[in-house]
């Protein structure tokens, strides 16, 4: 049997963050994808860096990787962000499926209020 897409791993993840942290936001930073290249190229101008997370979460300063459950990997730019990332303060996961990024997310120590 084949490990989901890591696009369905990243509906199912939003749809259940969403559901069970109803006052709090989340949103997907549209980084992948195929695009032509005027449309990378305004995309790039535009600010488009690769290598940044798949979702973030700004109540809680927290950063998703998503993956696939397997095969998917890490690669040195997004290894680069997610340092940086964790260097300036903020919380970074990688979730390898669904199950492994809410356990993640469940255990990431929220901000009270």
């Amino acid at each position: 049997m084949t490990a989901p897409s890591e696009h369905l791993e990243q509906v199912r993840l939003v749809s259940w963050f969403r559901r069970t942290y109803p006052g709090v936001r989340i949103f997907a930073i549209p980084n992948g994808g195929g695009r032509s290249a005027t449309q990378g190229a305004a995309l790039k101008a535009e600010g488009v860096t690769p290598g940044i997370p798949d979702l973030f979460v700004p109540a809680w300063n927290l950063w998703v990787e998503m993956k696939r459950e397997t095969g998917g990997v890490v690669s040195p730019v997004q290894r680069d962000w997610l340092a940086y990332l964790e260097g300036i303060g903020h919380h970074c996961i990688v979730g390898r499926g669904f199950e492994d990024a809410k356990r993640k997310i469940e255990g990431v120590k929220k901000p009270a209020g």
